[in-house]
């Protein structure tokens, strides 16, 4: 048999062992933290799994691109707390299916295109962000529960951890200079599983966290009165969840494009996200999105197909049914070593190297981001605080390259020669171009070299004529851009100019 075949009719050469390989690497670092995700946000623990299991398989076969992991995410967790504790499991399933359908018509309308207006600043803030706090995170599990209080670990048990986890990482960087044949994320939970359970290693393991035992998602209709009242209660949780799981979604669709050197499908991808998040509000999971670390993870154990996210998936549910009393039994060391080596590699190093090269205000943005996803654990919010700080700078910069060239011709016209683009950030430089009282009586504005933008570019030029026309003076506009023209059209109602009509212009986008 070929070892690369098609699967699912999705156009993928796939290596079988790889995918294998990695889908059960990303099953055991998916289950701690999904439990320790559906703690944190008062669920079951087995909503947790249940999430990781459905998300996983439904985003997998059905997702916009090969090789991103979903699961019961934190992000999406934590938004749905406060509901939680006011309403109770039927509302916040409620909500997460609401969130579902909402993702399903922004994937419908095509609106994940939008992704693409993120800054390449903005991104670097995100994924160091996203880096730290993956590293922190990891830090919980140097503490036990002592009295109903968590302490840090101390003693025989402090240095017993900081050796498994050594121990993971070393085996995870040099393994892969051996051989590549198996993940060493693999290789090396397995190693440190058998030395811990072979020598009686007294150790913190995911037993710890929670029990795993359970059986098939079961089918549960949210027990919530069907009115008006209740939409109220759950639509603005759905909403955020919904934003909340397509940002951090299609930011890791962009990542693993840029990693893999491929191109997903960001409608693709919501619409798949939204399913899930449906299916999750009827089988008792606590919904969540693509999560970066284990796709990640995924990742560098080569996996660039299906078929690893579907593993893990079905691997996960196996667990839950079957394999409960050995995965419990799996050291957190471990785990913990390959997150902290999953937040090394998250992290763009490169971003220091270019530090010197950048703008000071895309630093500033960068450093800003990563700031607040560390404080707030709150990505979402982190991206579009950058983008909107990184739209303002580019209009504020754009706002100070207009300019005029000035000059009178044989006739006695007076002309101004625009350059740069007219909008709401250079209304103000451009009406200072204009000496209104000195002027002749026949004046033309050339838009060879500039555009109109919006509604503030064509309420200045309004006024402006309003001004010469005042002065017994015409302002007419020459070499006006097609799309310019249509500005104008739509406005007639509020503004009249006079636009002179020169057959032989053509814009950039008009030449043959």
């Amino acid at each position: 048999m070929k070892p690369y075949l098609n699967l699912f009719n999705f156009s993928q050469k796939i290596n079988y062992k790889v995918e294998i390989l990695a889908g059960l690497t990303v099953a055991m670092t998916m289950i701690p933290e999904s439990l320790s995700f559906a703690i944190l946000g008062g669920f079951p623990p087995l909503a947790g799994l249940y999430a990781a299991f459905i998300m996983g398989l439904f985003t997998a076969v059905f997702g916009g691109r090969p090789g991103m992991v979903s699961g019961g995410a934190g992000a999406t967790v934590i938004v749905l707390i406060a509901l939680m504790k006011s309403h109770g499991i039927d509302y916040v399933f409620a909500a997460v299916a609401l969130a579902g359908i909402i993702q399903i018509l922004v994937g419908v309308f095509k609106l994940g295109k939008f992704i693409r207006l993120v800054p390449q600043p903005v991104m670097f803030g995100f994924v160091n962000g996203l880096a730290i706090i993956i590293f922190m995170s990891q830090l919980e599990q140097f503490k036990t529960l002592v009295n109903g209080h968590q302490v840090w670990l101390s003693g025989n048990p402090l240095w017993i951890m900081l050796g498994l986890v050594a121990l993971t990482i070393t085996i995870v960087v040099l393994l892969p200079k051996l051989t590549k044949a198996v993940p060493s994320s693999l290789v090396a939970i397995i190693v440190v599983f058998i030395l811990v359970l072979v020598a009686g290693v007294d150790t913190k393991i995911v037993r710890n966290i929670a029990a795993v035992s359970g059986g098939f998602p079961p089918f549960h209709i949210p027990s919530v009165p069907v009115n008006m009242q209740t939409l109220g209660v759950i639509f603005p949780f759905a909403l955020i969840m919904a934003g909340v799981g397509l940002t951090e979604g299609l930011l890791t669709l962009n990542l693993v494009d840029e990693i893999t050197g491929t191109k997903g499908n960001s409608s693709r991808e919501c619409i798949a996200q939204g399913g899930a998040n449906i299916l999750n509000g009827f089988f008792f999971g606590m919904g969540g999105c693509p999560m970066i670390a284990q796709t990640l993870v995924n990742l560098s154990a080569g996996a660039r197909a299906r078929l690893s996210g579907i593993i893990a998936a079905l691997t996960i549910l196996l667990i839950i049914i079957w394999g409960a009393p050995v995965i419990e039994r799996v050291p957190m060391a471990a785990l913990v070593g390959v997150m902290v080596m999953v937040a090394i590699s998250t992290f763009e190093w490169m971003s220091f190297r270019i530090i010197n090269k950048m703008p000071v205000q895309d630093i500033f943005v960068g450093i800003l981001v990563a700031a607040i996803t560390v404080w707030l654990h709150n990505l979402a919010l982190a991206v579009l605080i950058g983008v909107i700080i990184s739209a303002l700078v580019f209009a504020w910069e754009s706002s100070k390259r207009i300019s005029v060239k000035k000059y009178q011709d044989a006739a006695g016209v007076m002309h101004y020669e625009l350059f740069g683009p007219l909008f709401f950030g250079s209304v103000t430089t451009f009406n200072e171009k204009f000496d209104i009282s000195s002027d002749p009586e026949q004046v033309i504005i050339d838009f060879k070299e500039s555009r109109i933008a919006d509604m503030s570019a064509i309420d200045a030029i309004h006024k402006l004529t309003k001004r010469y026309l005042e002065a017994n003076k015409h302002l007419h506009l020459k070499h006006l851009s097609a799309d310019c023209r249509r500005l104008l059209a739509d406005a007639a109602a509020v503004i009249e100019v006079n636009i002179l009509e020169d057959p032989n212009y053509l814009i950039a986008t008009d030449r043959k």
